[in-house]
């Protein structure tokens, strides 16, 4: 997993600025449950990559061109998957966010992603939603069309085979 998180790295230096590789692997080695939370954004499609600093953090994210294959068709999160009485779906977005020691992405880094590529061109992804529009019964998810950035909201208990999730890793 260091090897591919190191290639991906050194192949995407453009947008890093000057954090160097021996920063990230210093930090991912102190913090060896954040290794374990890239494992598996990269077993479930996630491609992560280091997408920058928040001025104290390495922030790892999801960098698939699509919402990751392994992380589609949830609902938003446990109350709204434990409230749909026809059809629910296996899992949310936030359960399996939460049990892999990843954040949902903000829509400012959601955005912020889509500065450094096109991504989600063919399908959606779940976002963090404020709790005004959770408590409300929706959720927020967005993604990119006709050269633009939208962000939409829907039921948290709604689902479809082409709306995932991406995450983000604070190291």
């Amino acid at each position: 997993m260091i090897e591919l998180l190191k290639t991906r790295f050194e192949s995407n230096r453009i947008h890093r600025g000057e954090l160097s590789w021996a920063v990230v692997l210093a930090r991912l080695e102190a913090h060896p449950e954040a290794l374990d939370a890239l494992r598996w954004m990269e077993e479930s499609g996630g491609e992560p990559d280091v997408i920058g600093t928040d001025g104290e953090r390495i922030l790892f994210a999801d960098c698939a061109k699509e919402s990751p294959a392994g992380r589609r068709s949830l609902c938003y999160d446990e109350t709204a998957r434990k409230a749909r009485k026809k059809a629910p779906p296996e899992g949310s977005a936030e359960e399996q966010a939460s049990r892999h020691g990843i954040s949902l992405m903000t829509e400012q880094q959601y955005r912020f992603l889509q500065t450094l590529g096109e991504f989600d061109l063919k399908t959606s992804s779940w976002i963090a939603t404020p709790k005004e529009i959770r408590d409300l019964g929706g959720a927020l998810f967005c993604e990119r069309r006709y050269g633009t950035v939208f962000l939409f909201h829907n039921g948290a208990d709604s689902y479809y085979g082409v709306r995932g999730w991406r995450g983000v890793v604070s190291v």
